[in-house]
């Protein structure tokens, strides 16, 4: 055998000179412990992403085996917090000195976490699709949580004409009864002609970006979900009992939103918070009237933060 065996990445130059912004690799399946506030450590299954840049134009490339390594060492022995992950991004760096001084990292997974029913008492689980992302350049540190979350929208314009139905239903079904009395009226409303229009909901998704600080160590998960579930007020739900089901009518018809209504709800939310430097939000309704998705995106403003 061999006693040594060539290393083409050390002892090549490059066919074309010049520096490439990332290289690295994607798509790394793993299980991660993950640490997020208030919740028990846990191992997901995730998918992962790594890179450094190469700065040197004459190198042949990086050393890939040396990213997957770090990424090995903390997904057997160690937990992704804040600082776990600014660790993991300065050993990418450390490890290609010479080539590299910029690092990115992303983790995507599904977090799953209990929810309570409306009314029942009952608990079941949901998925939440979370990204973190970690970015380490010239020495600057940008770390990333993105949550998606499922909720309920339901149309203020189809409800306003849907009213408009029930009350010409209505004065037809009572305007030459003089003698229609209140319980006549509350059996009428009861059946398909007293409700002979209902307004359209549909399945609706905020996705939200937030920067966070070193204020953070385990990963406010659970925060960011219930504040946009606060702000909602209809997310979908998990385990369901025909009084729940009712509540969740009950609380669309109390919440009616376009677009534009569910984005302002979570930037006011959203603006309420100290504990995120910045913030992104895009609302996608994916409509049961249209074959379209009635979207609006909206940030938190700042100089040199995020953009529309």
């Amino acid at each position: 055998m061999p006693t040594s065996m060539p290393d083409i990445a050390n002892h090549t130059t490059a066919q074309t000179e010049g520096t490439l912004d990332w290289v690295g690799m994607g798509n790394i399946e793993m299980p991660v412990m993950v640490a997020s506030k208030d919740e028990a450590e846990r191992m997901v299954s995730a998918h992962v992403d790594a890179f450094v840049n190469l700065k040197e134009p004459k190198a042949k490339g990086i050393h890939m085996s040396r990213l997957y390594l770090l990424l090995d060492e903390l997904s057997s022995n160690q937990v992704l917090n804040y600082q776990n992950l600014v660790t993991l991004l300065d050993g990418f760096i450390s490890s290609h000195q010479d080539l590299s001084d910029n690092a990115k990292v992303q983790f995507r997974f599904d977090y799953h976490l209990r929810r309570k029913s409306l009314i029942s008492g009952k608990a079941g689980w949901k998925a939440y699709p979370v990204v973190i992302t970690g970015r380490l350049n010239q020495g600057v540190l940008d770390i990333e949580l993105a949550i998606d979350v499922r909720y309920s929208s339901t149309c203020p314009c189809s409800a306003a004409l849907a009213r408009q139905l029930i009350q010409k239903a209505f004065v037809d079904k009572f305007s030459d009864n003089g003698e229609a009395n209140l319980a006549d009226i509350h059996e009428w409303l009861g059946t398909t002609e007293g409700i002979v229009a209902t307004p359209h909901s549909q399945r609706s998704v905020a996705e939200i970006k937030v920067k966070l600080n070193q204020k953070v160590n385990d990963f406010p998960i659970t925060d960011l979900v219930d504040t946009i579930e606060d702000a909602l007020q209809t997310p979908v739900q998990a385990a369901v009992k025909r009084e729940d089901e009712q509540e969740f009518a009950r609380l669309n018809g109390q919440n009616l939103m376009f677009c534009e209504d569910a984005a302002r709800r979570l930037q006011h939310a959203m603006n309420l918070e100290t504990v995120y430097d910045d913030f992104w939000l895009k609302i996608n309704h994916l409509e049961s009237l249209h074959a379209h998705d009635a979207v609006s995106v909206v940030t938190k403003g700042i100089a040199g933060g995020y953009q529309p």
